[in-house]
C-alpha cells in the first residue's frame, strides 16, 4: 500500500452509506487514498525517489531536489 514518507498517511477504509426515507438503508465499503505525489527529494544529504502527500509538499516538510 502507498504511504506518505513525512507523515505515515496511507489509504484509510470506512462505510458508504445509502440514506433513503430518514434513514440508512445500506452500507458498503469504500476507500479514501491520500493525494500521494512522487517527487525527488533530499534525504539525509541524498537525492531519492519518494512518494509525499500533497500536505506535507506544500506545508515545506520535504525539501526537493533541483
Amino acid at each position: 500500500m502507498a504511504k506518505c514518507v513525512c507523515c505515515g498517511k496511507e489509504t484509510s477504509f470506512g462505510n458508504q452509506l445509502s440514506i433513503t426515507r430518514s434513514h440508512i438503508s445500506k452500507r458498503t465499503s469504500r476507500q479514501v487514498k491520500p493525494n500521494l505525489r512522487t517527487v525527488k527529494a533530499i534525504i539525509d544529504g541524498n537525492v531519492k525517489r519518494v512518494s509525499v502527500c500533497s500536505k506535507c509538499l506544500r506545508s515545506g516538510k520535504i525539501k526537493r531536489a533541483v
